[in-house]
């Protein structure tokens, strides 16, 4: 069993959403696109204790914080419309309201969330038989041709569909959210609910990052641990017994401490104003003696080094939390034997080589399994085909890409230098694409030394949240730029001066170019900033012996030594040293023009003088819309 597809609509920071999903996968992407939320959007369906919180969505959980649309004597004020849906639903029907004289009204939006999920098993047939449906892999859509034998072909199975609808109910001010069998809500009158107890066959388990081991081994409901005690038919028959044992504890019962005479003392008190039906002799006990209660104050324990001494399992470090985790969800993973696993940033307090093997562990474990991730020793562990680069745009559109690799790039070449060369810029919304190393490192310092000096006029590359990438010549920087195009980042480019032709062939594939006039990134630098700049960074550094025999008065002939001491240094950051020391003057115009240049480009003026949004500033505004959570 696998989610196949995803049709989200109004939830959280995505207006609209179609994803296609792996068997196993890795969802990419820079912070608050949308990876959180798609998780999210699963839980709500498949999760089978999701619902169980009351109310089990709020305001911030639909788009823009928008779940009612006022409609004043038939005109919307509001731009927004409630998806259409194939029935009306009788438990909804309380979002319509009349106000007033009947000349103002409110109409509820509506999250929906469809989940599609193929090869289905024979137990998940039987049970959904009459809604269940059959999944193409070929084209990744329903097949619904009229000729019944062509669901025997290799690439069809059985699937199905379930959809969540959360609204906001105006009679109950409140809110409301129910899942059901898609098929019903167009095919029935009264459309049929996909029940907790249907959620449970289909697996689902929703990892977050955030609650990984506050909860794992405590006997709360809908704990790690009570998941396994459920799947493994045990039921604790300890309640009882526990409650009348901890009954009889008193606690600082011993007049010794103190304590006990200052309960008495609050008792003789206490009856010169109330009969004693009202309520006598206070004293103390260690929990409230409820079951419920009881469920969340229970703890686990484990011991620590090789002493005898336990503690509770969430003081232990963090790493140790996220593998005991693990280890339960291997657990449920092996009774239940057909499991999604969502999974949150693995990598959190875990070493790289624990980060693999989690990732191996889990996608053994599990029919299918849903990353998403910050780590490099995380993502190399996915091919192609696994990897799904997530973006949004400014109207709240979640897209997917895939990455296509320029014929230029080789499979091989891709994964040696994944993470040196393509993690970062898979991770990020925007690129700079440099030309050699010494671009890639010099120009970040230079950037980062000008903001320092004068923040109000520049920003460093970090702040505008651009990556540099490092294409490692000038005849890659066209196909490197292509490839995080395709993908729907933003890309730049820095290089020295290129012939007409190859000047053309950057231009095509990046919103910026940014190109100087001198050959070699360090003749720029040498040939632009100040004679003091430079003799001061010779006394800085320690020489190399063949260049101080070359150069016995370094002083006298400072340019052409250190042109012999940073072409010799590209490896060890010779030029981005001198830049990282430098005032700003000194620090040559073409730099600093290209720092404001990205400046503006990236943080353009939200609104023009005539109160339009530029579409550059309408990009920049929609990254962040309603936070993907």
């Amino acid at each position: 069993m696998r989610v196949c597809r995803i049709d989200v609509t109004n939830f959280r920071g995505i207006k609209r959403a179609t994803v296609l999903l792996p068997k196993h996968g890795v969802l990419i992407g820079d912070n608050n696109t949308g990876k959180t939320t798609l998780l999210e959007a699963l839980d709500l369906v498949l999760g089978p204790d999701r619902l169980n919180r009351q109310p089990p969505i709020d305001e911030h959980d639909f788009f823009q914080g928008k779940y009612i649309t006022k409609a004043f004597e038939g005109a919307e004020v509001a731009v927004e419309e409630a998806p259409a849906t194939a029935a009306t639903l009788p438990e909804e029907s309380g979002s319509d309201n009349a106000a007033g004289d009947g000349d103002t009204s409110e109409e509820a939006l509506r999250i929906e969330i469809e989940v599609a999920v193929a090869d289905l098993t024979d137990e998940q047939k039987g049970k959904f038989g009459d809604y269940v449906e059959f999944w193409d892999a070929s084209t990744d859509t329903f097949y619904e041709e009229p000729s019944p034998a062509g669901v025997d072909a290799a690439t069809i199975t059985e699937a199905l569909r379930i959809t969540f609808h959360g609204w906001y109910d105006s009679d109950e001010d409140d809110f409301e959210g129910r899942t059901y069998f898609t098929r019903s809500l167009a095919e029935s009158d009264k459309p049929e609910q996909f029940s907790k107890k249907h959620k449970q066959i289909c697996g689902f388990l929703y990892l977050r990052s955030l609650r990984t081991g506050s909860r794992a081994l405590s006997l709360e409901r809908g704990s790690l641990l009570d998941i396994i005690l459920r799947l493994k038919e045990v039921r604790p028959q300890m309640w009882e017994g526990t409650i009348n044992t901890l009954s009889g504890i008193s606690v600082a019962s011993d007049p010794a401490l103190g304590i006990s005479g200052v309960l008495e003392s609050i008792n003789t008190a206490l009856k010169k104003y109330v009969p004693k039906e009202w309520g006598i002799e206070p004293h103390l006990k260690v929990s409230n003696l409820t079951r419920e209660h009881l469920r969340k104050v229970i703890t686990a324990f484990i011991a620590t080094g090789e002493g005898d001494h336990a503690a509770p399992f969430y003081r232990q470090g963090t790493g140790t939390i996220n593998m005991l985790v693990l280890a339960m969800l291997s657990q449920i993973a092996e009774d239940k034997q057909n499991v999604i696993f969502a999974m949150e940033e693995p990598e959190t307090a875990i070493p790289p080589y624990a980060q693999k093997r989690i990732v191996h562990e889990v996608r053994k474990l599990a029919s299918q399994t849903l990353f998403t991730s910050h780590s490099p020793y995380v993502l190399e562990e996915f091919t192609l085909d696994e990897t799904v680069v997530l973006g949004r745009d400014a109207e709240g559109k979640l897209y997917q890409s895939a990455v296509i690799l320029p014929k230029s790039i080789k499979l091989k070449a891709y994964r040696q230098n994944f993470r040196t060369r393509f993690s970062e810029g898979l991770l990020a919304r925007r690129i700079l694409v440099a030309e050699g190393a010494t671009e890639a490192t010099a120009f970040p310092v230079a950037c980062r030394r000008l903001a320092e000096l004068n923040p109000a006029t520049y920003s460093s590359l970090e702040a505008l949240g651009i990556c540099t990438i490092d294409a490692g010549s000038q005849n890659s920087i066209p196909d490197m730029a292509k490839l995080y195009r395709e993908l729907g980042k933003r890309v730049f480019a820095v290089c020295d001066k290129q012939e007409a032709a190859s000047e053309a062939l950057i231009v095509a594939q990046v919103e910026l170019l940014l190109m100087h006039s001198e050959k070699g990134f360090e003749n720029l630098v040498l040939k632009n900033t100040t004679g003091d700049a430079l003799k001061r960074f010779a006394k800085l550094i320690d020489w190399p012996s063949h260049l101080t025999a070359k150069y016995p008065d370094v002083e006298a002939n400072v340019v052409a030594a250190l042109g012999d001491y940073f072409a010799g240094s590209k490896a060890n950051w010779g030029i981005a040293d001198f830049l990282a020391q430098c005032t700003e003057a000194e620090i040559p115009a073409w730099l600093r023009d290209a720092c404001t240049k990205l400046k503006s480009t990236c943080t353009p003026s939200l609104v023009t003088a005539d109160g339009e949004a530029t579409a550059a500033g309408a990009a920049e505004a929609g990254a962040g819309t309603n936070g993907a959570h």
